[in-house]
């Protein structure tokens, strides 16, 4: 992410908002807040690592499979990762039906040493291109218990009784 980096404001490690200097932990994250010095270091450290990296993969290192998907989901997700300078290879899905009705899979292979940082360039393309950034997902772990008087909607947090197969809120069902 390109973005000014001011020396008198302080920044978000993850997800770079910016805040005035007095301002200490970050509204969405609940994390400590850096100075635009300390977080534009942190941005060139990474950004060095990022360009010393190789972007070729050997046929010895070990890769692991991450996606399978159609061909142009699979290539977008190829660039988003060439974009943060992190190898990635396409190749194709052998298990379809082998009738051609199926579409061609394709399966999105990286470097097993890359996996952490992947994961957290793919969570943030999710996140940026579904909109989910600015949803409250605080609810997502709920369980709808019909043992339970009351149950928490996953989709939208209201709560409403078990009684009810649907959530009054946003209709999503549980029957």
């Amino acid at each position: 992410m390109k973005f000014h980096i001011e020396d008198d404001l302080k920044y978000c490690p993850r997800c770079h908002d910016e805040y005035r200097a007095e301002i200490e932990t970050c509204a969405a994250c609940e994390i400590p807040l850096l100075t635009g010095a300390a977080m534009r270091a942190m941005l060139d450290e990474k950004n060095r690592t990022r360009k010393n990296r190789s972007m070729e993969i050997s046929p010895d290192e070990e890769l692991i499979d991450i996606r399978r998907g159609p061909v142009l989901a699979m290539k977008e997700l190829q660039k988003v990762l060439a974009d943060h300078h992190l190898p990635a290879l396409v190749v194709n899905d052998k298990s379809g039906c082998g009738q051609g009705c199926c579409g061609p899979e394709l399966l999105l292979r990286v470097r097993l040493s890359d996996i952490q940082e992947v994961m957290a360039v793919l969570e943030e393309e999710h996140a940026r291109s579904t909109a989910l950034a600015e949803h409250d997902t605080s609810h997502a772990d709920a369980v709808f218990n019909t043992h339970a008087e009351q149950a928490t909607c996953p989709a939208c947090g209201c709560t409403f009784p078990t009684t009810r197969p649907t959530c009054p809120d946003c209709g999503l069902c549980f029957a």
